[in-house]
């Protein structure tokens, strides 16, 4: 007879148990365990049919005889949008999109649904809100397309619509709202695994690029099973800095992980930062001790940020050192650095640095930024205007290639900065190879830009 085996899942991180428990071991979520169906175990004997288990192997193909194919883009209507994607939505591809409570993610996709439904059908599957609040919406960021919406949100139902209309475009929002027929209540585990493995297999019979809205934890990441995100071909996360909005990719099967969109939020929606690097530098102070632009690679994207530091006389026995944005560690190696190598006394003085913008970028390139920041702020000389500093700074004072070097340095250049300090081995340039160097390139004048 099969055996029939029951379990317990947690519906906040996917850990399953024999047993409900009280709290999850995993998450410390309380009272989030619920009862997952039954399922019948396969037997376990060889059969007499062949096979194992009675059971025949399949269709095998050969590597070589398999077709090469690229699968076919549909742009967004959003540059920064299609820049993160890889080059726009895929025919069958599924994107699964994260982010905080009101950050804009349900805006994006209707400015989205505007712009594909120029030119073909969008079914948009409203989980959440009702029509008449998508409808003002719509009215508010000016959409004048005719978008298709359903507040069916039963998986086998969606899926079915998106085979007889053949959609260009498919958004759900969000995934949480999504039930399967005998799966419990919405938004558990068990739902939200099937409702995202139904609507990807119909994703990809039809043809149709579909979007995903996926609440997230408090810890920033996509609540659910992590076996979701396996599933989707394209996983994004809208995130806040500042008065921007940052759409960064953590994974794209049909392109680069790692790409960085630049949006700012308006009455008009979310409108998409083109030069994100004239953007962060737009309220950078001009001959003030302390400021140094860096030239840094978030994710793939090269950025000129501004980096601050500011030096005081303590009143403390113990000087503070504050940073934001940056690496603390690193910040106190450099600090060490120019201490030892550069005779710079710091003991007495509160150092605070800052990357400007509200951005937390861990990047060790901009190190030496942060030397040549602080020792502008310790002896009161402001750098040249037209200065852009990247580099990784050693505990002997040597100055280090930087990741995506011509990439910092092109970007540079095209915003107009004519002095380049950085290390050697760019464009053949000899460079500078230590931080003393540097300080002597900045301000003693010995040497010329390398560019």
């Amino acid at each position: 007879m099969a055996k029939v085996t029951t379990r317990y899942v947690c519906t906040s991180c996917g850990y399953a148990s024999a047993k409900p428990l009280g709290r999850c071991p995993n998450c410390q979520a309380w009272n989030s365990f619920e009862e997952e169906v039954p399922t019948v175990a396969a037997g376990k004997g060889r059969g007499g049919l062949g096979g194992y288990g009675g059971v025949s192997g399949g269709r095998l193909t050969a590597l070589s005889t398999v077709g090469r194919r690229e699968e076919p883009r549909t742009s967004s209507g959003i540059a920064e949008l299609d820049r993160v994607l890889g080059g726009g939505l895929v025919a069958g591809g599924v994107t699964l999109i994260g982010g905080e409570p009101g950050i804009g993610k349900s805006t994006l996709l209707l400015q989205v649904a505007d712009r594909v439904a120029r030119t073909g059908s969008v079914l948009y599957v409203a989980g959440e809100e009702s029509l008449e609040q998508i409808r003002l919406r719509a009215d508010r960021l000016g959409v004048t397309a005719d978008i298709q919406l359903t507040r069916d949100t039963r998986a086998e139902h969606v899926a079915a619509l998106m085979n007889e209309h053949k959609p260009a475009l498919c958004i759900v929002d969000s995934i949480q709202t999504v039930t399967v027929e005998g799966e419990g209540a919405p938004g558990g585990v068990a739902q939200v695994r099937d409702g995202t493995a139904m609507l990807t297999r119909a994703a990809k019979e039809t043809g149709t690029p579909t979007v995903l809205v996926g609440h997230v934890t408090k810890d920033g990441t996509v609540a659910g099973p992590k076996v979701m995100e396996h599933i989707v071909d394209t996983t994004v996360f809208l995130e806040t800095v500042g008065s921007f909005r940052l759409l960064r990719s953590v994974k794209n099967r049909f392109g680069q992980a790692g790409e960085l969109g630049v949006f700012e939020m308006r009455g008009e929606g979310l409108i998409a930062v083109e030069n994100p690097s004239a953007a962060f530098l737009a309220e950078r102070p001009v001959g003030v001790p302390g400021s140094v632009v860096a030239a840094t690679v978030d994710g793939q994207r090269p950025m000129l940020l501004e980096v601050q530091a500011l030096a005081s006389k303590t009143p403390y026995p113990n000087a503070r050192r504050v940073v934001v944005g940056l690496d603390p560690r690193r910040v106190d190696v450099v600090l060490a650095v120019l201490e030892r190598r550069l005779d710079l006394t710091l003991g007495g003085l509160d150092i605070y640095v800052n990357l400007a913008g509200g951005l937390k970028v861990a990047d060790p390139g901009l190190d030496l930024a942060v030397a040549l920041a602080v020792y502008s702020a310790v002896v009161g000389r402001a750098l040249p205007q037209n200065v852009v500093a990247f580099g990784e700074v050693g505990l002997a004072g040597e100055v280090r290639q930087a990741q995506s070097a011509l990439r910092r340095a092109e970007e540079a250049r095209r915003a107009g900065y004519t002095q380049l300090i950085v290390p050697p081995g760019l464009d053949g340039q000899p460079g500078i190879r230590s931080v003393e160097e540097a300080v002597a390139l900045v301000w003693q004048g010995s040497g010329q830009a390398r560019a």
